[in-house]
């Protein structure tokens, strides 16, 4: 979170602003200042949202009642329960099970009302997640989504749910139908068709 909050969070907090602070003065002992929510997108904490979980203590997420002091302004009501109930020390969930956790988030996202929203993970998830996309897509393009992430990478990308795009099935992320017959560039169409003209 404090990676989220350090890159689209507001200013510093001043007292006397009536906004609850994105996140409180020296989290995790940083010593950086408070940041301001004022002018900020919502922020919302998705319990799907993380990395592997198990074994390692470093995939064991706080209590949500510790988060809500550190950063009050993130709204953690999605999660169902305060303590860490899917960590568990002896079961390391396996990369499939982070793939589906994963797509259960993606559909998740499928019932915001935003257009733009930005997913502030851990690489695993996204990675796992990624991979099971893009296979009707071109390799080049299969390639780069099923790559790793780089610590604090930016990645851009467009969801697109076909099942908004009409009946025939589409092979493309086109937000409408692929044309039928040839895809010729305007000349050549013209000189093969010469009884349809120019019509500019």
């Amino acid at each position: 979170m404090q990676t989220a909050v350090g890159v689209f969070g507001g200013d510093s907090y001043s007292d006397g602003v009536n906004v609850p602070a994105l996140m409180v003065e020296n989290v995790g002992n940083s010593s950086r200042p408070a940041i301001s929510s004022l002018n900020c997108p919502p922020f919302i904490a998705v319990e799907s949202c993380r990395e592997h979980l198990g074994v390692r203590p470093c995939d064991k997420r706080r209590n949500i009642s510790e988060y809500r002091h550190l950063f009050p302004a993130i709204d953690f009501s999605l999660a169902k329960n305060d303590e860490d109930i899917l960590w568990k020390a002896d079961v390391r969930e396996t990369n499939e099970e982070v793939a589906a956790r994963g797509v259960k988030f993606i559909n998740w996202l499928w019932t915001r009302k935003e257009n733009e929203i930005v997913v502030v993970s851990h690489s695993g998830l996204l990675y796992h997640t990624l991979k099971l996309f893009g296979s009707d897509c071109h390799p080049i393009v299969k390639e780069e989504i099923s790559k790793h992430l780089a610590n604090c990478e930016l990645r851009s990308m467009v969801l697109v749910d076909r099942s908004m795009l009409g009946s025939d099935s589409c092979y493309s992320n086109y937000p409408g139908k692929i044309p039928s017959g040839l895809d010729l560039p305007s000349d050549i169409a013209d000189d093969k068709h010469p009884e349809k003209g120019n019509i500019n």
